[in-house]
């Protein structure tokens, strides 16, 4: 699958939003295009303007990592940044060969994956891939996450719950920044394996089905999602406040473990434990791996 426009929308989005002062560079007058020029990217960058002017447009497979890495510094790249511009000139080479893939419909956990999955009885813990398909889960997983698994017709994915559920929309506090971050994943992810034809049918069904889905993925904002805090409400147990953690695993690369906990003696800690009473009633029968 080409990527040509894909490098060229991210690095020209990246382009604009770096104003010239806060690149050390005259402002000038006269500017017709937001951000920084092309020219002016090529001279922070050490490169041509013509060769940068192919990078933007496209032609970035063969561009070394140096040169990689003097346009995220001309740029102002953060880490994830830098990894999708790395990932998306991996990904246009032609000897390029494309990540593992696990189709999520069959992919199952190994048995001590569960195992320490069920381990964690303080906190929902779960397996993620990039297309946020909830692959694995322990008990409370599966409770703190019942409206994902109620919808109709589908496999339990936060991506689809995010913009295609209103109960979303009650669920996250701040619905706006959790959308972004679904976003930002799916575009990490995209970029990183633009060949994996579950990532493209998600993309085109939400684009298709959500307004603000379509808005934010133009953007082509990415992040790494690995630790920070989140305000939840419940609708069993109300609203509570939630640290995160996500590990990348090993054993299984380009799978995410995430581990939920609530401060100790908080009222959020207390809405968990009645959280786990509940899950323990109402899915005391159903094993915590996720049926598809």
């Amino acid at each position: 699958m080409d990527n040509r426009a894909d490098v060229r929308e991210f690095l020209t989005s990246r382009r604009a939003k770096i104003s010239p002062e806060a690149a050390g560079l005259p402002a000038g007058g006269n500017r017709r295009v937001a951000g920084l020029r092309r020219s002016e990217v090529a001279t922070l960058a050490g490169v041509s303007v013509e060769y940068y002017t192919r990078l933007e447009r496209g032609a970035i497979s063969g561009a070394s990592p140096e040169i990689l890495d003097a346009i995220s510094r001309a740029l102002n790249l953060d880490d994830a940044e830098r990894a999708h511009l790395f990932d998306l000139a991996h990904a246009a080479s032609p000897v390029a060969r494309p990540p593992k893939r696990r189709n999520s419909k069959s992919w199952n956990p190994h048995t001590s994956l569960q195992w320490a999955l069920d381990a964690v009885t303080a906190g929902p813990a779960f397996v993620r891939n990039g297309r946020m398909d909830l692959l694995a889960v322990n008990a409370l997983a599966r409770a703190f996450y019942k409206d994902v698994y109620d919808m109709p017709g589908q496999p339990p994915n936060l991506s689809r719950f995010t913009f295609l559920d209103e109960r979303a929309r009650e669920f996250y506090r701040d619905w706006d920044a959790a959308a972004e971050v679904v976003v930002s994943i799916l575009r990490t992810e995209a970029g990183r394996d633009p060949h994996n034809k579950e990532v493209h049918d998600l993309v085109g069904e939400l684009s298709t089905r959500s307004q603000e889905f379509r808005r934010l993925w133009s953007s082509h904002n990415v992040r790494h999602h690995g630790a920070g805090a989140k305000v939840f409400r419940h609708p069993v147990v109300g609203e509570m406040t939630i640290a995160y953690e996500g590990l990348e695993m090993a054993a299984e690369p380009g799978l995410t473990l995430t581990i939920y906990t609530a401060e100790p003696g908080s009222p959020s800690e207390e809405a968990m434990r009645l959280l786990a009473s509940w899950a323990a009633t109402e899915y005391s029968h159903q094993p915590g791996k996720v049926s598809n």
